[in-house]
């Protein structure tokens, strides 16, 4: 059984790693271009989801509430995201 320790690194790992990947493709691929404010708001989205992820995880809620609120927070992300990078919803902060 995992610890309460070693579940919180292997949630906040995911986001660490996610950045690490976008800043080497920043790198080295030639049509991938953030600057730094992409990688402030990239950061903030991702721990963000990665903090309420572990309050969830760590509440004393059934499994099957967990997973439905986990799911909610990560379409929520997966929204602002697609929002934030092609603008479907036609917001004033959408990309392109």
């Amino acid at each position: 059984m995992k610890t309460l320790k070693q579940t919180n690194i292997l949630i906040f790992a995911v986001p660490a790693m996610l950045l690490a990947v976008a800043f080497f493709c920043n790198l080295f691929v030639e049509g991938f271009n953030w600057s730094l404010p992409d990688f402030v708001i990239a950061g903030i989205l991702l721990f963000g989801t990665a903090f309420v992820i572990s309050l969830v995880v760590n509440s004393k809620k059934s499994f099957s509430s967990k997973l439905i609120i986990c799911g909610i927070v990560l379409l929520v992300l997966i929204l602002i995201w697609i929002e934030l990078a092609v603008g479907i919803f036609g917001s004033p902060f959408a990309g392109s």
